[in-house]
């Protein structure tokens, strides 16, 4: 783990915020807005149907203002986001958000890959992009809803999905998005009976190097706190921790 400067994880939130969008938009456009330092995540306007929950991205703002603009713009329910940096007070951000109500749901590590050296690891599983659609079918299958549509297998998609498979079986996955100079890293799984054999190294040695070959700068994920011991292997290095905050049950006074 190091100390992410300010901007730094600005950047990143900006790359989560695009690349969670684009995921949640298979069903419904999912759109990010910035309001006043703060990232709104949120349904495009519906004719019918209920609304999905809203979630506010931020760091280095103060629980009040974050707390003011998101019951301005909610349109129902939402969640806090809220990045502490490396070296950050953690328990004071915690306490400010009780203060007004919030209950703390979970913390997730925030990495960053840098992309400028990307190891190659051996392993099991034979490891590619998804690009016909009966390996998409096959992956959907596996996986139980669909992680890829279509018009993602052409190579100008900005989502690439990758598989693993140990003789024809689908026992890994993971996709990444292009958000802008950087990708943005989802739904990393490896079946149970398959871990600790190099698997997940690999389908993140592949995704990273192809994502440094079409341009991207930097690899952006949150991680569960057991792959976050995962992750630095491949090179992805923790710049603070996301910590997320249901909404209050009562209204603020």
């Amino acid at each position: 783990m190091r100390s992410g400067s300010d901007r730094e994880i600005e950047q990143a939130l900006e790359v989560f915020a695009r690349g969670f969008c684009f995921t949640r938009s298979f069903t419904h456009p999912y759109l990010a807005e910035q309001i006043d330092g703060i990232w709104m995540v949120r349904d495009a306007p519906r004719k019918s149907g209920n609304y999905r929950g809203e979630e506010y991205l931020v760091h280095g703002t103060a629980a009040e203002k974050v707390d003011r603009v998101a019951r301005g713009h909610a349109r129902g329910r939402f969640s806090v986001c809220a990045v502490c940096g490396e070296g950050e007070d953690a328990a004071a951000l915690v306490a400010r958000y009780k203060a007004l109500g919030y209950r703390l749901q979970t913390t997730e590590p925030f990495m960053v890959h840098p992309l400028k050296r990307v190891p190659r690891f051996e392993g099991p599983a034979q490891i590619f992009r998804v690009k016909t659609q009966e390996q998409a079918d096959s992956l959907a299958k596996a996986n139980g809803s669909r992680q890829i549509l279509p018009e993602h297998l052409n190579d100008n998609s900005a989502l690439r999905q990758y598989v693993a498979t140990v003789e024809g079986e689908m026992v890994g996955w993971v996709r990444s998005i292009l958000a802008g100079d950087a990708t943005w890293c989802s739904n990393m799984f490896v079946e149970p009976e398959f871990r600790r054999r190099g698997i997940g190294r690999g389908l993140l040695s592949l995704m990273l190097r192809e994502d440094r070959a079409r341009g991207a700068k930097r690899a952006v994920l949150l991680a569960s706190h057991t792959g976050a011991k995962l992750y630095p292997v491949v090179g992805y290095e923790r710049i603070g921790v996301l910590y997320v905050f249901k909404q209050p049950r009562k209204p603020a006074h």
